[in-house]
């Protein structure tokens, strides 16, 4: 048996901000990673891996410079988060 619980937060202006900040970073890096999924799929027959979608990052934090605010864990995260649901789509680990 699982339990479950649940906490009721109260972040300050500024925490409230961050989490905005973070979870907004995180948005825009799954939808680009997507995109560069779909595009690299499109033309080579085979989809960018997470590993170099992650190098990538760096690249992408020089041409838009609000990504250095947040820390590379949660973008790298949001690619985490691609890519398993593309192995979910292509058979790999489905549950029945």
């Amino acid at each position: 048996m699982l339990k479950a619980f649940k906490y009721r937060m109260y972040p300050t202006k500024e925490q409230e901000e961050m989490f905005f900040q973070h979870f907004g970073s995180c948005r825009f890096i799954y939808n680009w990673a997507l995109d560069n999924k779909i595009k690299s799929y499109q033309t080579e027959g085979k989809s960018t891996s997470r590993f170099t979608l992650n190098k990538m990052l760096t690249e992408l934090k020089v041409e838009h410079e609000w990504l250095k605010d947040v820390n590379s864990q949660s973008l790298q995260g949001a690619t985490l988060n691609l890519e398993s649901l593309y192995e979910v789509f292509q058979g790999k680990d489905w549950i029945s």
